[in-house]
């Protein structure tokens, strides 16, 4: 009979789990306070920004870096610790007759263990008061089951190595920028409230053009005549590069050819995202840095679906009238 600690854990059902591959785990405080280190900004330079560990951050890192002491198949490919989390990238050499649930799952045991012993031997300044209190145990620190992705897609890898590696810097920024990074709702558009991230000021610009590469361009493209489509993907970034806010969910390729334009050239656009902001919600990759240089804004207008993992034709096009009611407003 399933455990009702079993039943907390939602594994993707995958031959994958017990073979080789990376995989990228995540341990969280869940109450988010900075318990495992503070952020360090020098000359206020997010380049420069570190984390300077706590004594349970330090202890936390260890334990889950030695893993391959028991598992001689795992090695650490990446980690950082940040003040309120520790991401960690682990590479399975060879099939093992645990699967990495089952050894996370070991880890996640062990991290209770040091909080537990963390809050027992402490006193304040170095414990916040909540966790001083009568009911105070391990589970204040480390309630929450640890997140793991496996790496299944070509490039994937590489985009969570620069992801983990680029968190303190994201952190400062956020932290230097809080006005563009902090979510903002109630924005209000042609009759739908959306919820935004980045500089809401490119909606008070004078023009904005929607960028929707239609089926029958690419289409023909396919069949040897590509002109319509190059001239209507040139027109886009023409356009942007004369002062036009462009505007759309970026769905198709050639889509996302021009948003990949618009980002190396620092021009504005506002992107409709398929899905909402979570707590603690950061952009991805070139949009954080996007967000960061007030290039970009990030809409929408739906709450925040853990279980997301794909965008339908119905929200396609759903989207795409969105980026052209926000064009015409």
């Amino acid at each position: 009979m399933e455990t009702d600690d079993n039943k907390k854990w939602h594994w993707q059902t995958s031959k994958a789990w017990y073979g080789i591959g990376i995989y990228h785990v995540t341990l969280t405080v869940p109450s988010r306070e900075p318990l495992l280190g503070k952020l360090v900004i020098p000359e206020n330079d997010p380049k420069q920004a570190y984390v300077d560990r706590t004594e349970l951050g330090d202890r936390i890192t260890e334990e889950a870096l030695r893993i391959n002491r028991y598992y001689p198949e795992i090695r650490v490919i990446q980690h950082c610790l940040m003040p309120d989390h520790l991401h960690i990238i682990y590479y399975v050499t060879e099939p093992m007759d645990a699967s990495i649930k089952s050894v996370i799952r070991g880890l996640w045991q062990g991290v209770k263990k040091i909080g537990r012993a963390y809050i027992e031997h402490s006193q304040p300044p170095f414990i916040h008061s909540e966790l001083n209190s009568e009911k105070t145990d391990e589970e204040k620190i480390f309630t929450e089951i640890p997140f793991i992705r496996p790496m299944s897609r070509k490039g994937q890898f590489q985009t969570m190595i620069r992801y983990v590696q680029m968190n303190p810097q994201r952190l400062a920024t956020k932290h230097l920028m809080p006005e563009f990074f902090r979510v903002q709702e109630g924005i209000e558009i042609a009759g739908r409230i959306y919820s935004g991230v980045g500089n809401a000021d490119l909606l008070q610009r004078a023009k904005y053009m929607p960028v929707h590469v239609r089926r029958t361009m690419v289409e023909e493209a396919e069949h040897g005549d590509n002109q319509r489509l190059r001239d209507y993907m040139n027109g886009c970034v023409l356009a942007a590069r004369q002062g036009t806010v462009m505007v759309s969910p970026f769905i198709s390729p050639k889509e996302k050819d021009v948003m990949a334009v618009l980002l190396k050239e620092g021009l504005p656009f506002i992107y409709i995202a398929d899905n909402g902001f979570r707590d603690y919600y950061k952009p991805q990759d070139s949009l954080f840095d996007a967000v960061a240089k007030k290039q970009v804004l990030i809409l929408s207008p739906w709450d925040y679906d853990s279980h997301k993992n794909h965008v339908s034709r119905t929200e396609c096009v759903e989207m795409n009238k969105m980026a052209e009611e926000i064009c015409m407003k």
